[in-house]
């Protein structure tokens, strides 16, 4: 699959952009376990150009990230331009728009998934964006606003008609927020249309090695975006991609193996933001981590009041030449 000029092989693997997820430490672990792009969190048009120093901090990366796409979101189209011209000016590979968030802050806003009740808006607002940069545009939305308004095949065509190179569809409505189950059936009309030449991309869902490769069979999608299932699971790219290549599904990591990507997590965050806020960031991961391992509630527990790096380490090190006995 190629958006644009950038080549991402036969079976991309993408890691979706996760605001408070998706920040520069969790992405260099997911590209060293294979994503084949990542994606930053998603950035306020407004907050950037206003200078915001939290909206300017997510437009920072690292090469080993690369290949990567910024993603801005926004409701004015003015603003939108110039935070592209902003992000732009950070030299990712791409710049995508997100009209796929449906939580209220946003879509209520008239941002991301509520530009959906706004279809002639969204593709002017995309291609005042295509127009303003020369970078690769791409979008990441959702199936329609809500049931009775399923358009995205409709909807597919005009954006790629404004110049986007490729397309992300989650198999929710606006509305549907994260319930109920993602349905493939539109993205896999979307990607069968015949006025269709750009690559789509799927996404929803996706929380398996069997899972993955069947709906990319299934669908016939050019490639597949995983989100919340590799929050604490960064190893699910190369477990699918194994699968893919042999038809086995890899063991779980050892506990031991959990530890390790847990410390180079760690010791990433602490890197990127120091060492008081890397902490404190960090806390929201241990559980994903470590979850359904017997007895590991109370070194969770642990973990959260620990206040130094030296001080997880050292029990991260117990941990590790103890697991057994320890969990």
């Amino acid at each position: 699959m190629k958006i644009d000029q950038l080549d991402l092989g036969a079976f991309p693997l993408l890691l979706a952009p996760m605001e408070d997820i998706t920040d520069s430490s969790f992405r260099q672990i997911c590209r060293g376990f294979g994503a084949d792009l990542v994606f930053t969190e998603f950035v306020s048009s407004e907050a950037l150009i206003r200078d915001a120093l939290k909206s300017r901090y997510k437009l920072r990366f690292k090469d080993r990230e690369r290949p990567i796409g910024i993603q801005i979101f926004g409701n004015e189209i003015a603003s939108m331009e110039k935070a592209a011209q902003m992000a732009a000016e950070a030299t990712p590979e791409l710049i995508d728009i997100n009209f796929g968030c449906p939580v209220k802050k946003v879509a209520g806003k008239g941002a991301g998934a509520g530009l959906m009740n706004d279809v002639p808006k969204m593709i002017r607002m995309t291609e005042a964006v295509v127009r303003c940069t020369n970078l690769p545009v791409t979008v990441k939305t959702r199936l329609g606003w809500d049931d009775k308004q399923k358009n995205i095949v409709d909807i597919a065509e005009r954006l790629q008609d404004v110049g986007i190179k490729a397309l992300t569809i989650h198999g929710r409505t606006g509305t549907q927020m994260y319930s109920g189950n993602a349905d493939w059936t539109l993205i896999g009309e979307v990607k069968n249309n015949p006025r269709m030449h750009i690559p789509v991309i799927g996404n929803g869902d996706i929380d398996s090695p069997r899972k993955a490769v069947e709906y990319f069979d299934r669908y016939g999608v050019d490639a597949l975006m995983i989100g919340r299932a590799a929050v604490g699971n960064p190893w699910i790219f190369s477990d699918i991609r194994t699968f893919y290549e042999s038809g086995q599904v890899p063991p779980l990591p050892s506990v031991t193996a959990r530890i390790e990507i847990c410390r180079m997590h760690l010791r990433n965050a602490v890197e990127e933001k120091g060492e008081i806020k890397g902490i404190l960031e960090m806390r929201r991961h241990y559980a994903s981590y470590f979850r359904n391992l017997p007895n590991f509630k109370k070194h969770r527990l642990q973990l959260l009041t620990l206040r130094s790096l030296a001080e997880i380490e050292s029990f991260l090190l117990e941990l590790e030449q103890n697991p057994v006995k320890t969990l």
